[in-house]
């Protein structure tokens, strides 16, 4: 479950589909307004921000883990992860929803650093197929 919740930046939503729907459409909608009010695009720290605030605050009513990446000027490409509970974790990657325990083992011994975009393609797709 990938949305969009902004022009380049996204959310991997896993858990109830109706509690992660509810809460990226609150985040889509505040980082509109976020950006209307600034004049320019919202960070990725931002919309993490806003997803660990709502997970956070509503945590004993949510089943929501959430998946947050993009990119923005300020500081390229970043990853937060917003396990159950509503912590807010930047990592190099994050890992989530029903399949994400099978390839821990995969990712933990393939990823590295600085990987050509071919490189990570291939990543993903080989991840994804073991998920």
């Amino acid at each position: 479950k990938l949305t969009a919740v902004h022009d380049h930046i996204y959310c991997c939503r896993s858990g109830s589909a109706a509690d992660t729907q509810a809460v990226s459409d609150y985040v889509r909608r505040y980082l509109a307004e976020h950006a209307m009010d600034k004049g320019s695009l919202p960070t990725v720290k931002t919309a993490a921000g806003l997803f660990r605030k709502i997970c956070y605050e509503n945590k004993d009513k949510l089943m929501a883990g959430i998946i947050c990446a993009g990119w923005d000027k300020v500081r390229g490409g970043q990853v937060y992860s917003i396990p159950l509970g509503g912590t807010s974790v930047e990592q190099d990657f994050a890992i989530g929803g029903s399949g994400s325990t099978f390839i821990y083992g995969l990712v933990d011994a393939t990823y590295r650093k600085g990987m050509t975009k071919e490189e990570c393609i291939a990543f993903v797709r080989s991840s994804l197929s073991h998920a």
